[in-house]
């Protein structure tokens, strides 16, 4: 077994081999019958002893040999798995993001960190002061269902009244981002009948997470100011809207519009799922008060995350909605995965009370203004042919092709240049020629000095297309 397992690579080269008593005592055998068995290996070269470390397998024993590493043909089954399946969710569409982004030598992707402009010192002393006995023993228990308390406080009273908005702990459930909050809001609210209305176009996780539960999707139109208060939204049970910067076209919904959507939504008993998407990433320092802050009947439940701004693969987000609501909510996220990671949760309560978390939406703030500009001045210089919606912040950009235009193709294009673009068209309800006329550019990715260089080359690679086509 153990020459099987060194010839199929699944104990790599240079790992250690338990000792003989251990062995022994894990096989109820002789040691020496173990110790023999061990000497026969070394005797055929699969092992070598190493100094201070014992026995290790042996590197050179896989030089010449036939890659064993996967099977030669995959393993054969009378089962038929696709027709088991109660859902085929591989179809639905998704945003695709290359892992290796960091490897563009101009990443305009969205929703992605520069390393840069993390407070690494800052977490690191906060992770350091979460490993303190104290606050070990308040984090590392089970927790059943629970949240961890800390974060919840910095929640209500840190981050919630920056937004206007006033909630009990028992109006506050943590998830692991606002996908999660979809997904648990579908599943407690919507069945196969329930309308469910989505902006168009709007953000496909969220979409994807209500079709998995209604056969009633409904896409609602949007305009200059983001969702409009239409008659298709007034037939709506639910409607998921994004007023702070509307994903993805990053346009901040006015004051006037968002009270519209309210008295058309308590008109014609619509809930509102808000999220509250990029809110703290406003350049002018005055963030529109949310919709949750100017609801009076309880009809807006409110999704907001760190994960959109402090670090994308933290995955912590949280819902705000009447207790009745959340104690339903809780129940399935139970059945889930119980409650949040609270030792990544314990350590953002403190980067939030310390201020740090204020003082890195700052920083932010002024580099993502500072790069919005070089972007819109680069566009304006080499491709003033693109249309760039208007936004009052966020991190990334909401680009038009002239007519005919194919940012599939432009995509394509850019990347064999280094250069990482997202086609719009996943955005919408339905693909069209027409969609396929936008595109997005992140620049929370990219460096401000790399801006203006990414779109020269994105109007090379928009040259070779006119060529070509």
């Amino acid at each position: 077994m153990m020459v099987h397992s060194i010839l199929m690579g699944l104990i790599p080269p240079g790992a250690k081999v338990p000792t003989s008593r251990a062995l022994s005592n894990a096989l109820g055998l002789s040691r020496n019958t173990v110790s023999l068995a061990l000497q026969v290996l070394v005797d055929k070269g699969f092992l070598i002893a190493s100094p201070r470390s014992g026995l290790i397998v042996n590197g050179d024993i896989l030089l010449g040999q036939v890659d064993r590493s996967a099977p030669s043909e995959p393993m054969t089954s009378g089962l038929k798995w696709s027709e088991r399946f109660k859902s085929h969710l591989i179809h639905q569409r998704n945003i695709i993001k290359p892992a290796n982004w960091q490897d563009y030598a101009y990443p305009f992707v969205y929703g992605q960190f520069d390393a840069s402009l993390v407070p690494l010192k800052d977490w690191r002393a906060c992770s350091h002061q979460a490993l303190f006995v104290p606050a070990v023993k308040k984090w590392a228990q089970n927790h059943i269902d629970r949240d961890s308390e800390a974060l919840v406080e910095q929640i209500q009273h840190r981050l919630l009244p920056a937004r206007g908005i006033m909630a009990r702990r028992d109006e506050i459930l943590v998830t692991a981002g606002s996908q999660m909050a979809c997904y648990l809001l579908a599943n407690v609210l919507v069945d196969k009948q329930t309308v469910v209305g989505i902006e168009d176009p709007g953000y496909p996780d969220a979409r994807n997470n209500f079709l998995l539960r209604s056969d009633h999707v409904k896409a609602l139109p949007i305009d200059v100011d983001g969702l409009t208060a239409s008659r298709a939204m007034g037939q709506c049970a639910y409607v998921f809207v994004t007023p702070s910067h509307q994903c993805p076209t990053t346009v901040t919904m006015p004051l006037s519009r968002r009270q519209e959507i309210l008295e058309l939504a308590k008109k014609r008993d619509v809930v509102l799922f808000e999220d509250d998407h990029e809110s703290e990433l406003n350049f002018s320092g005055r963030p529109l008060p949310a919709l949750k802050s100017l609801d009076t009947d309880g009809r807006v439940i409110y999704l907001g995350s760190l994960s959109k701004t402090l670090v994308h693969g933290l995955r912590i987000g949280y819902i705000v909605a009447p207790a009745e609501l959340i104690r339903e909510l809780r129940a399935l996220r139970r059945l889930i995965m119980r409650h949040e990671p609270t030792n990544n949760s314990h350590t953002a309560s403190l980067f939030i009370a310390q201020g740090h978390h204020d003082a890195f939406m700052r920083k932010l703030n002024v580099t993502y203004k500072e790069r919005r500009e070089i972007l819109t001045s680069a566009f304006s210089k080499y491709l003033p042919q693109f249309e760039i919606a208007p936004s009052l912040g966020g991190s990334g950009a909401w680009i038009k092709g002239p007519e005919s235009f194919n940012s599939q193709s432009l995509a394509e294009l850019c990347a064999a240049r280094g250069v990482l673009i997202e086609p719009g068209d996943i955005f919408f309800n339905k693909s069209s020629n027409k969609n396929q006329a936008y595109f997005r550019l992140g620049y929370s990715a990219i460096h401000g000095s790399l801006i203006d260089a990414g779109v020269r080359e994105i109007q090379q690679a928009y040259k070779d297309i006119k060529i070509h086509s």
